[in-house]
């Protein structure tokens, strides 16, 4: 076997374990979640047995990393991503910058003027200018961000984001499942009007 494939095989088994131990999990706990034997388990952590895809795509998921995470892939050479756009009816473009199933998923999005339609669905969202002014509708709170600045809500909430004007507004986007909140916030603006004092919404501008 070529020499830089064993050592790729042999990374294998001491990461699964150090993934697993990172999360809190036992081998009884993974084995539930996975459907793998606590004896497969243990023998792929201790390297006595050679990972397959089979054993790796369940393990990959329950522990919501992408499959390269766990195999660490010798690097190819060309550093570039390459990434596609993906353009809608709207004339908005969306491009995805993570592809991590489960996780937080990051975009980079250019919104199109558009009329405002409110949608809830699960989820929690953060929102960075970078270009342009974003207009937030949040429940019955309305505001605008200019670049640099950061609103996060819980997507249960009623919202709808857009420009604030004719002109195109450039976003970061990041949207992930409860829990994986952002943690920095903008202050709010002078301008802007003050939330409802009796259920402020869960978000800065």
């Amino acid at each position: 076997m070529d020499t830089e494939l064993e050592q790729i095989l042999d990374g294998i088994g001491p990461r699964l374990r150090t993934l697993r131990r990172d999360r809190g999990l036992t081998l009884e706990a993974l084995a539930t979640t996975t459907g793998i034997s606590v004896s497969t388990l243990s023998r792929l952590e201790s390297g006595r047995r050679r990972p397959t895809l089979d054993l790796l795509i369940p393990l990959a998921r329950a522990h919501r990393v992408a499959l390269d995470q766990l195999v660490a892939a010798p690097a190819t050479g060309d550093p570039r991503v390459h990434l596609t756009p993906l353009r809608r009816g709207d004339g908005s473009i969306l491009v995805p910058l993570t592809q991590y199933p489960g996780r937080v998923q990051v975009f980079k999005h250019v919104l199109a003027p558009r009329e405002p339609k409110l949608v809830t669905h699960d989820g929690y969202e953060w929102l960075y200018v970078l270009a342009g002014e974003l207009r937030l509708i949040l429940g019955e709170h309305e505001c605008s961000l200019r670049p640099g600045e950061v609103a996060e809500f819980d997507t249960r909430e009623p919202h709808w984001f857009g420009p604030a004007n004719t002109s195109a507004v450039e976003i970061l986007h990041l949207f992930g499942p409860q829990g994986d909140q952002a943690v920095v916030r903008a202050r709010p603006s002078a301008t802007d009007p003050a939330p409802e004092t009796t259920t402020p919404p869960p978000m800065t501008s």
